[in-house]
């Protein structure tokens, strides 16, 4: 609504659109990287703190890069329909808590996922199956960040020695099992130079913004 004497907007409030970024990639890929860039680059933007039931590696803290659950507590959690979508990937539990997602969406803020290919298949099936014009219809951005070949993720992977030979040669086996999923995805990016990818990651979010959601809803 309108105060006496503002002018009428000319696009209605309801088509300004948040994000929900689906950022997905093989372990080893650069996504990680690349969110880190668009939170830097955009503060106001969200960040879904996943949950799971590995160890923490490295600096990582709870509640800053996960939430680190048990797997009881994990498990209690799927039981209570708490999650978004959930999925076991190498040998562990990860999880995006709804309620979170949801609230930031409603306020308008772009909330952005870091999310394995499974994770983001759940999220797509739980937009389609809103009512039309739902809110994750209408804010999902579905992205697969890709290496430029299978042995530039070794050379990576081995590179920041933080894994065993036996876990990069589980990495290597779900990530050729990954990439041939990128077809499921709205957009593809291919990591080869980081700099210029992250270039085309911001022009995708820009795009995204000036996207005009009820010409695609009228077809």
């Amino acid at each position: 609504m309108n105060l006496p004497g503002q002018p009428e907007p000319i696009v209605p409030a309801r088509l300004a659109r948040p994000l929900l970024l689906a950022i997905s990639a093989p372990s080893g890929a650069g996504k990680s990287v690349l969110c880190a860039r668009l939170r830097a680059d955009f503060p106001a933007m969200a960040y879904s703190i996943s949950c799971t039931t590995r160890a923490p590696r490295g600096g990582e803290r709870d509640g800053r890069e996960y939430h680190f659950l048990a797997q009881e507590a994990f498990e209690r959690k799927v039981r209570a329909g708490e999650f978004l979508e959930w999925a076991a990937v190498h040998d562990h539990r990860y999880g995006t808590l709804r309620a979170p997602v949801e609230a930031e969406l409603r306020a308008g803020r772009d909330v952005l996922m870091d999310i394995d290919v499974q994770g983001a298949a759940r999220i797509r099936a739980a937009a389609r199956g809103e009512a039309q014009n739902g809110l994750l219809q209408r804010a999902i951005v579905d992205i697969f960040v890709v290496p430029p070949s299978l042995e530039a993720l070794r050379q990576r992977m081995t590179g920041r020695a933080e894994d065993a030979e036996a876990e990069i040669e589980v990495r290597m086996r779900n990530a050729a099992k990954e990439l041939r999923r990128w077809r499921e995805y709205r957009y593809l990016l291919i990591n080869d130079r980081l700099d210029e990818v992250y270039a085309e990651l911001k022009g995708i979010v820009a795009a995204e913004h000036c996207r005009n959601m009820d010409i695609e809803e009228s077809l």
